[in-house]
């Protein structure tokens, strides 16, 4: 077994080993670029929210090949008379390039890298799958955090899916990526502890149901948790249950609604609370929600305070996949470089190393962007990727998730309106510069070249 699973080098596709046999076999020692970019926005998705460098930055810091894991790929048929000299290269390996990275909670858009790797190729070509899955994941979950948190109007939204997750790493850190897209934690206590995010949690109707009436359940939980008790309404009947409640004289931190109309109940609840005098005494709403649900509730004149999404949210339940992608775009050997493009239809990819430079207007508000070449200036204009690792060591401070939470609401506030709304709108103006069309026609007249 590896020394520790969670940085084994076996956790890639089979192709990303059998080519990196191949350029050592081939003595191809070449140093490439690759970048990690995402090709189109999936339906009613108008931008997205980079997360999960964190996890990728660990990741390549300490990946590594066991002795058990180089032994199973030694007996594997595809590495039959391959050489040792490849065996070798694996029980050293560690990756040693460099990354350049927008960081955590940078909006960002199709085509735009999210990540560029540069390393030797073997290394660079090894670790793509991990990339593109810590990547794809947190990026899918906290953009549809950001939508969710839009729909909600600044009440405060709780991730609650990890039940519904698909396995309980993904679970937490889901919810990590839910927090940088907005959500003001999570239920997950794993990921509380992990990552300082703030958890919550009210009841489950099992408790309700555990005793012989309501009322003795009210109590019992006020006794134990008096300045913390949230009450589940529904288990029974709702008005009943808020009657219940006021008759007893006893103020709960809060109140919950996991079925039914919520709108409506939250109207009639409200008022009832308020007749009492607990006006501080918050609604908190669940079950199926999603940020069209929401932005109906609240259209609807829901009283509600805050919110918690599971399903939707921990799956991405309407679009759950990106089409996130790994690419080659220059190949330096023996100090001369050759940019790489592919050109097959509607998958066109621009050769070169990036940069990504971003233009707002005198409000602040973002008007534009512009993928150019590295070494370019865009005038009026301020760079997203920045140097986070170099020669696989990380030069950025780690991700620091109130930061990067605040990123993404400042962001998304910037985006235009429609960008920043729920519908599916004009796509946000992203252009390729002067300079890197050009290199794009250049590679293409080279490659058809080489053809004949």
């Amino acid at each position: 077994m590896s020394q520790n699973p969670q940085f084994s080098g076996l956790l890639t596709d089979l192709y990303e080993l059998t080519m990196a046999a191949g350029y050592r076999k081939a003595g191809f020692d070449a140093r490439a670029t690759f970048e990690l970019f995402v090709r189109g926005l999936p339906p009613r998705r108008n931008y997205l929210v980079a997360a999960g460098l964190a996890q990728a930055i660990e990741y390549l810091e300490r990946v590594h090949f066991s002795a058990d894991e180089i032994e199973y790929l030694r007996r594997h048929p595809v590495f039959a008379g391959i050489g040792e000299d490849f065996f070798d290269f694996l029980a050293h390996f560690k990756f040693t390039g460099d990354i350049w990275a927008v960081p955590e909670g940078t909006v960002t858009f199709p085509d735009e890298p999210i990540v560029r790797v540069t390393g030797p190729i073997a290394e660079a070509q090894i670790v793509e799958t991990y990339l593109l899955s810590a990547i794809h994941f947190q990026t899918l979950i906290a953009s549809k955090a950001a939508r969710v948190v839009t729909a909600a109007r600044g009440r405060r939204v709780v991730e609650f899916g990890t039940r519904r997750a698909h396995g309980p790493e993904a679970g937490v850190l889901a919810a990590r990526a839910a927090f940088i897209g907005g959500c003001s934690g999570t239920s997950n206590v794993a990921a509380g502890h992990r990552f300082g995010i703030p958890v919550f949690g009210t009841q489950a109707h099992s408790w309700i149901m555990a005793f012989e009436d309501e009322k003795e359940a009210f109590r019992r939980f006020l006794d134990i948790f008096p300045k913390n008790a949230v009450l589940l309404l529904d288990t029974y009947d709702v008005r009943a249950a808020v009657e219940t409640i006021l008759a007893m004289g006893r103020k709960p931190r809060g109140v919950r609604l996991d079925s039914g109309d919520v709108a409506e109940a939250s109207v009639w609840i409200r008022r009832r609370l308020d007749e009492a005098g607990w006006n501080d005494v918050e609604i908190f709403a669940s079950g199926d929600l999603d940020e069209d649900r929401i932005e109906a509730m609240l259209a609807a004149g829901a009283r509600i305070d805050s919110f918690g999404v599971g399903t939707a949210l921990t799956t991405s339940s309407d679009a759950p996949s990106l089409s996130v992608i790994y690419k080659l775009v220059e190949v330096e050997t023996g100090g001369t470089v050759r940019n790489a493009a592919k050109f097959s239809a509607a998958k066109v990819t621009y050769p070169g190393k990036k940069q990504i430079f971003r233009r707002q207007d005198g409000q602040g508000k973002f008007t534009e962007d512009i993928i150019a070449l590295e070494d370019e200036s865009v005038s009026r204009a301020g760079p997203l990727l920045e140097l986070v690792m170099r020669a696989g060591r990380s030069v950025a401070p780690p991700t620091d998730l109130g930061t990067a939470q605040q990123r993404c609401l400042e962001q998304v506030a910037r985006l235009p309106d429609a960008v920043r709304g729920l519908a599916a709108c004009p796509a946000y103006p992203v252009r390729h510069s002067e300079r890197l069309v050009e290199l794009l026609d250049e590679v293409r007249r080279r490659v058809e070249r080489a053809a004949r």
